[in-house]
């Protein structure tokens, strides 16, 4: 059975960088839905951005508000991968991030609990 697994997390200092993967096995992103999200100590799990392709394999990204202009998802499909570039991390970054796929057709993409497949996450540590 595949799986989704993250990795490049870390510790950094505010105003610092980190490039998250996600690495599918068993599994072949193409054009569905994938997404990361977030879930620091304490608080629900929001999302952070989403990548998609339309029937003409043009990709799209989303961002969450409190993310944009900072964050970039990116998608290999040479290398079955996603990417989470963070950029000018903050310290309220400090979260577990997770990405996941599989999202139940209709559903809206911020919604976490419409996305059947996960990975384990990540740790990200933002120090002030």
């Amino acid at each position: 059975q595949g799986g989704l697994l993250e990795s490049g997390g870390g510790s950094v200092q505010a105003g610092g960088s980190l490039r998250l993967s996600c690495a599918a096995s068993g599994y072949t992103f193409n054009r569905n839905r994938v997404a990361w999200f977030r879930q620091a100590p304490g608080k629900e799990r929001e999302v952070v951005a989403g990548i998609y392709a339309d029937a003409t394999s043009t990709y799209y990204a989303r961002y969450a508000d409190s993310v944009k202009g900072r964050f970039t998802i990116s998608q290999d499909n040479a290398k079955n991968t996603v990417y989470l570039q963070m950029n000018s991390l903050k310290p309220e970054d400090t979260a577990m991030y997770y990405c996941a796929t599989g999202l139940v057709y209709g559903a809206t993409w911020s919604t976490q609990s419409a996305y059947r497949v996960w990975g384990p996450g990540t740790q990200v540590t933002v120090a002030s």
